[in-house]
């Protein structure tokens, strides 16, 4: 079974007119500004699905700071789940520190998702406001047994749109301050899976968080696979793509050529997602 745990979805109208949903939106304006920069829709996620031959594909929106935008886009996400129940699993998106963000988390795991994701916090990085603020998200999500996942980056290197300031201890914090809750950070976590590696402390407090593989050819050699594969074991990674930034075919000669073990791929490529929601394997 093949699971992309990682990939977005856009309603038409933000497809077909995307300058219109800049204004009061800079992390939106930053990430599609370029006409470039793809956005799909149902009927070419479930074509690329099939092209590739994924059998489920995790789908979420965008952040957006406004709240008429964000659930707009949830009902789309909503929309997309219940027409191919058997392909998509959906997660709710929208501003992790908007007054109505658990109000919309309840609103969207009673309308039929499987969790809240990809939240971001582009702008001003994981600060110890944020996290309050996301306290009531992540006990709703605790509550009902379901993942949150966070965009997480690297905090070194060269820039690109979407690179947040946060910091391997922002991302340790919000761990730390969430333990009880199943957590998928995006793109490796930004490498902080290397600390599993230390003798003390932080091996427990990341029990319950998973990191997915998104955009994994654009930043990071192939060695990562086998790398943390060996750190942190490959039950805890997510196979993602960041479609349709990149398609799955681009991961899996990485995955070849980096000597990831038969058993391994079959728990990153798919195993992992279906134990984490629940998915009979087939």
């Amino acid at each position: 079974m093949l699971i992309d745990c990682h990939t977005h979805l856009f309603p038409p109208e933000i497809r077909q007119a995307r300058e219109g949903f800049f204004p009061n939106e800079a992390a939106f304006e930053l990430l599609y500004g370029d006409p470039r920069s793809r956005m799909v829709g149902t009927r070419e996620m479930i074509a690329a699905m099939d092209a590739e031959g994924v059998d489920r594909a995790v789908v979420f929106g965008f952040p957006w700071r406004q709240a008429r935008i964000f659930k707009r886009h949830n009902d789309y996400i909503m929309d997309a789940v219940a027409a191919h129940p058997d392909r998509l699993i959906g997660l709710a998106c929208f501003d992790a520190v908007h007054p109505e963000a658990a109000a919309e988390t309840r609103r969207c795991l009673d309308g039929g998702l499987a969790g809240v994701g990809e939240l971001a916090f582009y702008e001003e990085g994981i600060t110890s406001a944020s996290l309050e603020k996301l306290a009531p998200v992540m006990d709703i999500c605790r509550a009902h047994g379901m993942p949150v996942m966070l965009h997480t980056n690297e905090p070194v290197g060269h820039q690109y749109p979407g690179k947040a300031p946060n910091t391997l201890r922002q991302i340790y914090a919000l761990v730390r301050r969430f333990p009880d809750n199943r957590i998928i950070l995006a793109h490796w976590g930004g490498g902080i899976f290397f600390y599993h590696l230390l003798k003390k402390e932080v091996k427990d407090a990341m029990k319950n968080v998973y990191y997915d593989t998104a955009a994994t050819p654009y930043l990071y050699d192939p060695a990562i696979w086998t790398t943390a594969c060996t750190i942190v074991g490959a039950e805890r990674i997510l196979f993602g793509t960041d479609f349709p930034l990149l398609k799955p075919s681009r991961y899996h000669a990485e995955i070849e050529a980096a000597g990831v073990g038969e058993e391994d791929r079959k728990l990153i490529l798919g195993g992992n997602a279906a134990a984490l929601w629940g998915i009979a394997s087939q």
